[in-house]
């Protein structure tokens, strides 16, 4: 990776952690198991980064594979997420 790729990856996935804490914090507190107004703040920054994640390709940033990789660990912890919501 060249020193741009690098960063480029280094932002992406510091985004992605701001996402999943996000994710950790509502999994932490779920009194309101399928609060409206937090799922689509989850919706529209996960849109957001899905969006970066293909700019960053279509530049050759970071190759595909790593971008999806990004964005299926987060899937991963929003269905986990979800799972927890529904059985509380």
């Amino acid at each position: 990776m060249t020193g741009h790729s690098e960063k480029a990856y280094a932002l992406l996935k510091a985004d992605a952690e701001k996402i999943q804490n996000l994710i950790k914090v509502q999994m932490e507190n779920l009194t309101m198991p399928q609060c409206p107004l937090y799922e689509e703040v989850l919706d529209t920054q996960m849109f957001g980064l899905s969006r970066e994640i293909d700019f960053a390709i279509r530049l050759n940033l970071i190759d595909e594979q790593k971008g999806k990789e990004i964005l299926s660990n987060l899937e991963r912890k929003l269905a986990e997420l979800h799972e927890a919501s529904i059985n509380k």
